[in-house]
């Protein structure tokens, strides 16, 4: 009889683990002689640094979080691939979810994993704060969440299909200093429906936001207190019909007449 994991508390375990591991983005041409010979791991940084083959990642928080998001779903890809009856599959770019995982070991069915990555907040004299500094997306509201039987471009099948909804947060303090610029990295793993605020994260998209609270993303103290409340609430929500859900209606009703 194979094991049975809870998924959820699977991740947590897995993410606290993981360690950001990248020192800044290399550049092949460098200034030192050859062979080039390090002692350790904290040498080899200091002389690519000092050789100027490592440039700063960049700052700018959704470059970043693109950075940070193929290098969680990777390492959780590969702890997936390492247990016997599980699978893992990528999503697709800017699609829902980042990832899917499957498998007997994880009671069967397909569950839906995203990855959401948020900046710190710090206070005017560069103290970190316990709030991000913009709430997260978790989920599209006017496409593949208000309509969860039909299946969205850049999904892998319909909202309801899945069973369960999970994200991976990856909170992080910007350094400024430090080529790889992440540090105080925090994964945190959670059910939306527990980390939802009733605000949109974003004044010009139809996106459905997190609390900012870091410690209310940790412990799941989101604004609603049961999922129906939840999927009640925004699935009600006067968003904008999205262009695509036009277009796949019209073409539904045409095949259907």
């Amino acid at each position: 009889m194979t094991e049975q994991l809870d998924l959820e508390d699977w991740l947590r375990s897995q993410c606290a683990e993981y360690g950001f591991g990248l020192g800044g983005s290399y550049r092949i041409r460098g200034d030192h002689s050859w062979p080039l010979i390090a002692r350790d791991e904290t040498d080899l940084s200091q002389q690519l640094e000092a050789g100027g083959h490592i440039l700063p990642l960049p700052k700018e928080p959704a470059a970043l979080a693109n950075v940070l998001e193929v290098g969680i779903v990777g390492f959780l890809v590969d702890r997936v691939e390492a247990l016997d009856g599980a699978e893992a599959a990528r999503g697709t770019e800017r699609g829902y979810p980042d990832m899917e995982i499957s498998g007997e070991i994880f009671g069967g069915g397909t569950h839906a994993v995203d990855i959401k990555v948020a900046r710190r907040a710090v206070d005017k004299n560069g103290n970190a704060l316990n709030r991000t500094q913009s709430p997260i997306t978790l989920y599209t509201g006017n496409t593949y969440f208000k309509h969860p039987t039909m299946q969205f471009p850049g999904t892998l099948r319909p909202f309801n299909e899945y069973g369960s909804h999970l994200d991976v947060l990856g909170i992080y303090t910007l350094d400024e200093e430090a080529p790889g610029r992440v540090s105080d990295l925090d994964l945190i793993v959670q059910q939306p429906w527990k980390i939802a605020s009733k605000n949109r994260s974003s004044s010009t998209r139809e996106y459905i936001g997190a609390v900012k609270d870091i410690d209310a993303l940790r412990d799941g103290k989101g604004m609603f207190e049961t999922p129906e409340q939840f999927y009640t609430f925004w699935r009600n929500f006067k968003f904008k019909t999205a262009p695509v859900v036009v277009t796949m209606m019209a073409k539904k009703i045409a095949g259907e007449s």
